[in-house]
Parts: structure tokens; sequence; C-alpha cells
């Protein structure tokens, strides 16, 4: 892993206003349903002055019981595909439009490390999805490389950068 490919605190800001500014053009509010970064892409988008135009409300979510409370994550689809799925991503960023005024939301989970792995879902495995309200939702797999920092930081970029591709598609 090449330490000029972790996005810099100064690189997600920039990120963060670029997709923010598209989100103002287009008449979006934000919502995010975050695991692995803790309310990370929450904070990259707050740092932004004047976010309060496009940015509705985020949640972070560890545990099964705050996906299913707080995101409304079916009990059968944590026990059968686990928190790291695509299936959970799709059923975070579905539930957190339901429970939000957004009109756009981005969800991740994943294993950020340094423990938490496993053959299957080593540490580094994190799934984004994005959905517009009205739309279907998209999921996408990473595997990012690096320690926990790392890892988050590279979860962060690439949740704003699919949200910008899900703002400008059709």
């Amino acid at each position: 892993m090449n330490q000029a490919d972790i996005p810099t605190d100064a690189a997600l800001h920039a990120l963060a206003a670029d997709t923010g500014a598209l989100l103002r053009r287009r008449h979006h509010r934000l919502v995010t349903a975050e695991s692995c970064t803790g309310g990370w892409i929450a904070k990259a988008v707050t740092d932004v002055a004047g976010c309060s135009d496009w940015f509705d409300c985020g949640m972070a979510a560890y545990s099964y019981e705050a996906k299913q409370a707080m995101l409304g994550v079916n009990p059968h689809t944590l026990e059968t595909q686990g928190a790291v799925s695509r299936e959970t991503a799709i059923e975070m960023v579905s539930g957190a439009l339901v429970h939000s005024g957004a009109s756009v939301a981005v969800a991740v989970t994943g294993i950020a490390g340094p423990g938490g792995g496993s053959d299957d879902k080593p540490v580094g495995t994190v799934w984004i999805a994005w959905k517009r309200r009205g739309g279907y939702a998209g999921a996408r797999l990473f595997h990012f490389g690096g320690d926990r920092d790392a890892v988050r930081r590279q979860t962060v970029a690439a949740a704003l950068r699919g949200l910008v591709e899900t703002v400008d598609a059709p």
C-alpha cells in the first residue's frame, strides 16, 4: 500500500466540499448510515461550511441491535449474511432514507481492523451502498489496504465519490 493512496484530511475535506456543492445544486439532502467509519463521513461533510443546506443527519450503528433499531436491518439478514455484506449495506442505506428526511443516502459496513477479519472477509473488506429516494440501491465491495486509519480514510473517500456518481446518475 502506497501512502499516497491514503486520503489526507485536506483531500477528504475537498471531496466533501465538492460533494456538498453538487448536492446543493441538485437540491438533495444527505443521510449517512455508518458502521466501520463511526460517523467519519458525517464529520467530513459537517466540516464544510454551509452543510446545513444539504446534510440531514448521520447514524453510526455498530452493533446488530443498533442496525436493527435505527436502520431497520432485518435480523435474519444479519444472522445469515453478517454485518459486512451486500445485503446488510443495502438494508442500511434503504433504512437511512426511511428514517430521515433526506433524498440521498450512503451506508458503509466493513472490517477496519486490526482484528475482526476472517479468510472470507479479511481486514479491509468494506461494502458501501448508495441510494436516491424512490430509486434502487446500488452496492459495491472494496478491499482496502493499510491500517485501521487507512481503511477508514479510503472508505470515507469512496463513499463520497459514490455519492457524486449516484447524484449524477440519470
